[in-house]
């Protein structure tokens, strides 16, 4: 792990995965490289070799990464490149759209996507060059929309207005992130306005093994896990989205466009 990390996370190993996978009737993940590691992603490549076929994968690279490099990475199995605006604390709009525009220039010829996981308000403040970065790009965690503040906050348009405008998709994952309710009930109104604006531009995910931060605890000491009940969190999709074609769009052809499965 970097020395500069947030913080460190107890073992989560590909056979731990593996159980999760099973137990949910999982068949295929994309593996997210989280900012603990920082651009050493090692770690999720050898995962992802384990896994075989049934993986993709999502990197943080260096700025000034080689091609070659970026073409390695293409043929073990990576789709895409993460920005974690939020981990490190960037809120400066022009910071992050600095960043934006250099990676979509570097993974364009790759047919890549940018993740970004980012606060509501630089979303909003970044929308119009989201919009027109010319590579797909992936909102993480909801938005960042605040559930508690319902379907009627001004950034949820600008989220949906996105997804029906541009390439631009949202992962509904992580709900504890945006909820301030038990059981994360004020979720679904949130869950539902997304994916009534364009089913066809959403994702979902676990965020298996559940990482946190717990305040006042020192970066390089161990923060547990959050306790998820991830079978819950899985009715829960389902009571977001009662259509079968479109739970059968959402957890299947649209990932398999995407990661290119």
């Amino acid at each position: 792990m970097r020395a500069q990390r947030q913080y460190t996370p107890p073992p989560a190993l590909t056979r731990d995965l593996r159980m999760f996978h099973a137990a949910l009737g999982i068949g295929r993940c994309v593996l997210i490289q989280p900012s603990f590691y920082g651009t050493d992603n090692t770690c999720m490549l050898d995962a992802m070799a384990e896994l075989g076929g049934a993986a993709r994968g999502v990197a943080v690279v260096a700025p000034d990464i080689a091609d070659d490099e970026l073409r390695r990475l293409d043929t073990r199995g990576v789709r895409g490149v993460r920005i974690n605006l939020q981990t490190a604390g960037i809120r400066n709009p022009a910071v992050a759209l600095q960043e934006l525009s250099a990676l979509a220039r570097r993974i364009r010829p790759f047919g890549w996507h940018i993740q970004i996981y980012a606060g509501l308000p630089l979303i909003v403040a970044t929308a119009a060059v989201i919009a027109d970065l010319s590579v797909p790009v992936v909102i993480d965690h909801f938005g960042g929309l605040a559930a508690d503040q319902g379907v009627g906050q001004p950034g949820l348009s600008v989220v949906t207005d996105l997804v029906r405008n541009a390439d631009v998709y949202v992962k509904l994952s992580a709900p504890y992130r945006i909820s301030s309710a038990v059981g994360y009930s004020d979720v679904e109104p949130i869950a539902r306005a997304l994916i009534a604006a364009a089913p066809d531009r959403m994702l979902w995910g676990t965020d298996w093994p559940h990482t946190n931060r717990l305040p006042g605890l020192a970066a390089t000491a161990v923060h547990p896990y959050r306790q998820v009940d991830d079978r819950s969190g899985l009715a829960d999709f389902l009571t977001w989205c009662s259509d079968e074609g479109v739970r059968r769009m959402i957890l299947t052809e649209t990932p398999a466009k995407l990661y290119r499965f």
